[in-house]
């Protein structure tokens, strides 16, 4: 049992599978414990403009921030069980909320807008993760954990034919469905130059004959084609994920953090001995990597440079 404070040496928590895991995987490089009071951490997004790290605590209920130096303190409680996070262009924050099967925006004041809740008049499952893109759509995945149970939103039917990708354009108003083909979408990111859009799927968690996998989907404007196998995960489910500056991808798996370059090769292991959930890179620098764990908040310094949007 880890505890806030604790620093677990590389030697214990990083895995080389691939030798050019060396040279982005700091060998001095402590995985930090920075709080450990959570139910199921996830959601982090960094605000490099205040120096901020916000994360959900979804069966709490609650959404927390973390200050370097000054540690964790409440944010939004209760959250109406926020999962995913984001921001826009303009910098606001985006989240996706199992409670109000809805994608949220905070504006500068403070008060909160829905974005979408439902499609073709039905209620949304329940949002998951998010990403907008630089011409500041709103791309987001829609699986039904959020009302499976009362443990992270509110037990409700299903009112969706199927778990979708959508694509919210602000500016139009518009919600369409961009892929159909998995059978619970949630973690997403674009490449780095937005011409691939990767979204993994966690179907495993109640179908033991699913793939763990993350898929690619080329971008086509407003629509996405030549769906396909990215890599298939095999430490356990890739939840969420980000890119680096170099393309590669850093994504939950199982007990750790898998990266993978992008060809879909693993090059090796960030091990935080905890189911993980999510990440994303912050710091001054963004080369700090801020891990969601379980009940844990972690984080550690890496040789890569987040491919952080404002």
């Amino acid at each position: 049992m880890r505890k806030t404070g604790d620093m677990i040496p590389s030697e214990e928590a990083i895995e080389h599978v691939d030798r050019r895991f060396h040279d982005i995987a700091i060998g001095i490089a402590t995985l930090d414990v920075l709080y450990d009071g959570c139910r199921w951490s996830e959601g982090p997004v960094w605000f490099g403009d205040i120096d901020m790290l916000l994360f959900s605590d979804i069966p709490n209920n609650r959404m927390l921030r973390y200050v370097p130096g000054l540690g964790v303190t409440p944010f939004r409680s209760p959250s109406n069980f926020v999962n995913g996070n984001t921001r826009d262009r303009e910098g606001r924050l985006i989240s996706c909320s199992h409670g109000a099967r809805a994608v949220l925006r905070t504006e500068w004041d403070g008060t909160i807008t829905t974005l979408v809740d439902r499609f073709e008049g039905k209620r949304l499952n329940s949002p998951n993760d998010v990403v907008v893109k630089s011409d500041g759509t709103i791309w987001f995945t829609d699986p039904p954990y959020g009302i499976l149970s009362d443990y992270e939103g509110y037990k409700s039917e299903q009112e969706q034919e199927r778990c979708n990708v959508f694509r919210f354009d602000p500016a139009a108003g518009s919600l369409t469905v961009v892929a159909d083909d998995l059978l619970k979408p949630n973690g997403l990111a674009f490449s780095v130059d937005e011409s691939v859009l990767y979204v993994s799927d966690t179907g495993r968690s109640h179908d033991p004959d699913a793939p763990q996998q993350i898929r690619a989907y080329d971008v086509d404007g407003a629509k996405l084609r030549n769906s396909r196998v990215f890599t298939l995960v095999d430490t356990g489910a890739s939840d969420g994920f980000r890119l680096d500056t170099e393309g590669r991808i850093w994504t939950s798996a199982g007990p750790g953090v898998n990266v993978y370059d992008p060809a879909g090769e693993l090059l090796g292991r960030i091990k935080t001995g905890a189911k993980t959930s999510n990440l994303c890179f912050g710091g001054a620098r963004r080369n700090r990597l801020y891990i969601t764990s379980s009940q844990y908040l972690m984080a550690i310094s890496v040789a890569a440079t987040g491919l952080q949007r404002p």
